[in-house]
């Protein structure tokens, strides 16, 4: 028969590691989040000639009605492009008239298979030849409209933590941990 001071060292240690479970489970359904894979054109890319169209492609399949691009220059204004066009986990827009030479922002709002709105932007730069040689100007972050993206605009801002499910999960994982320890606490007593 075990003493309790060994039962003591056993018992310990694994509910320190059920409880480090615990806490790790609810990060887990962050992973599964949909995120930008290629843009086309590509995050900081100085273009010599401007694009007909903006494409982005995601690791999971896009919902048509809940992907918004928009596309601005660095004044902030809003450039006319098409609605977007969604193609399994890619979505195009075509720039409605050509961009003069300077910066531009891409961004992007879709929800992930989980429920889950992600959002970003990224920049790129139009310089014609005689532009070559001088400095492109930062574009400021864009906010994207959410008009037309039901459901998303619900979750305004965010990110990619834990949702109220993995929280709940979470501490169910440790009411079992707490649960064990008193079952042997008991035992023990016995």
């Amino acid at each position: 028969m075990r003493s309790p001071v060994r039962r003591h060292r056993v018992v310990g240690p694994a509910v320190a590691l059920t409880t480090l479970v615990a806490l790790l489970a609810p990060a887990a359904p962050a992973a599964a989040h949909n995120s930008l894979t290629a843009a086309t054109p590509a995050a900081e890319a100085r273009l010599a000639t401007p694009p007909s169209e903006i494409s982005v492609r995601f690791l999971q399949k896009l919902d048509p009605e809940l992907t918004t691009i928009v596309l601005s220059d660095a004044a902030r204004r809003v450039v006319p492009t098409g609605v977007p066009v969604v193609t399994g986990s890619r979505a195009t827009v075509t720039v409605a008239e050509p961009l003069p030479d300077g910066a531009y922002t891409v961004a992007y709002r879709i929800v992930s298979t989980d429920g889950h709105p992600v959002q970003g932007s990224y920049r790129f730069t139009v310089a014609g030849p005689a532009a070559a040689t001088t400095p492109a100007l930062a574009a400021p972050s864009t906010p994207i409209p959410t008009t037309g993206v039901a459901g998303a605009a619900a979750h305004p801002g965010r990110g990619g933590g834990p949702g109220p499910l993995a929280v709940a999960a979470g501490s169910v994982l440790v009411a079992a941990a707490l649960v064990v320890v008193a079952a042997l606490r008991r035992r023990r007593t016995r």
